[in-house]
């Protein structure tokens, strides 16, 4: 199986509008909750971890229907075309309070946030589970799967770095000056950009189709499936700690900015760099080639830890410097490139390892772990910001927090990640055996089968 260039960008430009609305909820959902709402941070953290136990049945399961789903349209095509038009309605409903207030509000917040995470899941699940069928090459993987990676990072950065500015501006044609007008018209505007690249990759990409099938996937295996493979467990591991790495950085990086360095405006700096993130993983395919997913996922651990190093130094000493921002970020989001990449690539071959275990590919049950971690580790930084924030005394209504507030957002920024970043590289060397000489043997074996 082979891809044209056309089918190429047009399924990678998916994971723009896609991305766009994780980026907006990851970087700015806590903030707006906290200091347009003014809902107290350890709800809004609590909020966010609970809905994550919901997902853990949510998710496989809609692996599970999108696995099981045999028509002429495409699984993959179906799921994510019914996904996407349902999941741009509930996240413009997410930034909409309709006047509501008080319990009213907690309520409404509650159940618009936990059907948000729903209807992710019904469109991301089957857009990453169709990546690994859209070619066998593992060389042209590769090189594929970094595109949607790209244009993933491309909307990372174009949120961080134009969002408050879209939000505050919007606001004042629409709003009052609360920020509620621009959160809820930039919602709008990113929803209409979500379904018109999602319309790309259905339109342009082919899906190979199957009417009937064969063999169905039962409720009952899942367990085996998701538990009874050692590297999607160790796979699991090490991107849920690296996610929660990166996940709490970006949740609580504008507290930084705003109150320890004393300057908001660094926050669209810090995210300028997210270029480098998508420099990254241009060069990827190239220097995977030459160093191996090993050397490369060593760097992907170590780059965020030095990154993060330089802005705790500039945070005492050069506070409101851009320089030491852009140095430091830089750093930390070429590490997250090369992380993406080799994770990306990563998946299908734990998929192609099931394949070996079990006889049965099941890309969607497996790659709904994805979304579940993307998901888990954005709750997990949320509840640790919005309960860290409240512990260490943090009170939205004042324009100065107390010293120790300041040391405590501080700890939350820049250590707890550090602890994240090495923990999944330990269990990526000491856990994951899908690479090198093991993982050439895997893809032999199973040509052998195919071959059969």
């Amino acid at each position: 199986m082979n891809l044209t260039s056309k089918e190429k960008f047009a399924f990678g430009f998916g994971a723009l509008g896609k991305d766009a609305i994780c980026c907006f909820v990851g970087n700015f959902l806590m903030f707006y909750f906290t200091d347009v709402l003014f809902l107290a941070p350890a709800f809004v953290g609590t909020l966010f971890f609970i809905a994550r136990i919901w997902d853990a049945v949510n998710d496989p399961m809609m692996g599970l229907i999108v696995d099981n789903t045999h028509n002429h349209f495409g699984k993959f095509r179906t799921w994510l075309l019914v996904g996407t038009l349902i999941n741009a309605v509930v996240f413009v409903a997410l930034f909409n309070t309709f006047g509501l207030q008080g319990k009213s509000l907690y309520i409404y917040v509650s159940i618009a946030y936990i059907l948000y995470g729903m209807t992710y899941t019904i469109m991301d699940v089957p857009y990453w589970s169709w990546l690994p069928n859209l070619t066998n090459d593992p060389h042209e993987r590769e090189a594929v799967s970094v595109i949607p990676r790209f244009f993933a990072s491309l909307a990372g950065f174009s949120i961080g770095v134009f969002g408050l500015s879209m939000i505050d501006g919007m606001d004042q044609l629409f709003g009052n000056g609360d920020r509620t007008g621009g959160f809820r018209s930039v919602a709008v505007i990113i929803a209409v950009l979500f379904i018109f690249t999602i319309g790309v990759t259905i339109v342009n990409v082919k899906e190979k189709v199957t009417e009937t099938a064969s063999e169905r996937t039962s409720f009952s295996q899942i367990k085996s499936i998701l538990f009874g493979n050692k590297q999607l467990l160790a796979y699991i591991g090490l991107l849920l700690s690296f996610n929660l790495c990166m996940q709490i950085i970006n949740g609580v990086i504008i507290y930084y900015f705003k109150y320890v360095a004393g300057r908001e405006g660094l926050f669209s700096i810090f995210n300028v760099c997210i270029l480098a993130e998508m420099g990254g993983l241009v060069i990827f395919p190239k220097i995977v080639k030459k160093l191996g997913r090993e050397k490369m996922f060593a760097m992907a651990c170590a780059f965020p830890i030095i990154g993060l190093i330089i802005i705790a130094v500039a945070g005492f000493t050069a506070p409101t410097n851009p320089f030491f921002i852009i140095l430091g970020a830089g750093i930390l989001k070429l590490g997250s490139g090369f992380e993406l990449g080799v994770v990306t690539v990563s998946i299908a071959d734990v998929i192609d390892y099931s394949e070996l275990l079990f006889g049965t590919r099941n890309e969607s049950i497996i790659c709904s772990t994805q979304t579940f971690l993307m998901k888990s580790s954005q709750a997990v930084s949320g509840l640790l910001t919005g309960v860290g924030l409240a512990i260490v005394g943090y009170n939205a209504t004042l324009p100065q927090q107390s010293d120790a507030t300041l040391n405590g957002i501080r700890i939350i920024m820049i250590a707890i990640p550090m602890i994240f970043a090495v923990l999944s590289y330990v269990i990526y060397a000491k856990c994951y055996k899908l690479k090198g000489k093991y993982l050439e043997e895997m893809i032999q074996k199973l040509n052998e089968v195919h071959a059969a």
